[in-house]
């Protein structure tokens, strides 16, 4: 890629992200969530499908940890890439449209939800007909060994 181009592409990823005005500052200088804005934008660089974020807001305050986010949708909207956030804090699946849980190495759930509203809770089918529920229903609900399925 030319270097016209490098330098263009680079600077539409800082303002897609909205950190175009960190583009001549050294690397200390940007704040926590600058800096993790503009690692967002290297990692776009190539144009990657997916684009996996492990904790990009977990060191940040809370404004800047929602401008972290608020970049990241964008990426998503903008640039089509598919952003993969790996949270410790559950408060950060709020931020996301879409949310699966893993437990004992399996999809178990997968939550969907418009932007502003409480999200829907679904159990996942596997591919070898093999389902989890949640762990809040089972305990609240059952069952405890064996489910009666009609329909």
């Amino acid at each position: 890629m030319p270097c016209d181009s490098r330098t263009a592409r680079a600077a539409e990823l800082l303002h897609v992200l909205g950190v175009a005005h960190c583009r001549d500052r050294r690397p200390a200088e940007p704040s926590g969530g600058e800096r993790q804005r503009v690692a967002s934008a290297v990692a776009t660089a190539n144009a990657p499908r997916v684009l996996p974020a492990d904790e990009p807001a977990g060191e940040l305050d809370a404004a800047s940890g929602e401008d972290v986010f608020t970049a990241l949708r964008r990426v998503s909207e903008e640039l089509g890439a598919t952003v993969l956030v790996v949270p410790h804090d559950p408060l950060v699946s709020g931020q996301v449209r879409r949310t699966v849980r893993i437990r004992d190495g399996r999809t178990s759930t997968e939550t969907l939800r418009e932007r502003g509203r409480e999200g829907e809770e679904f159990t996942v089918l596997d591919r070898a007909g093999g389902l989890q529920l949640p762990r809040d229903h089972v305990e609240r609900n059952g069952p405890r060994e064996r489910v009666r399925l009609t329909g």
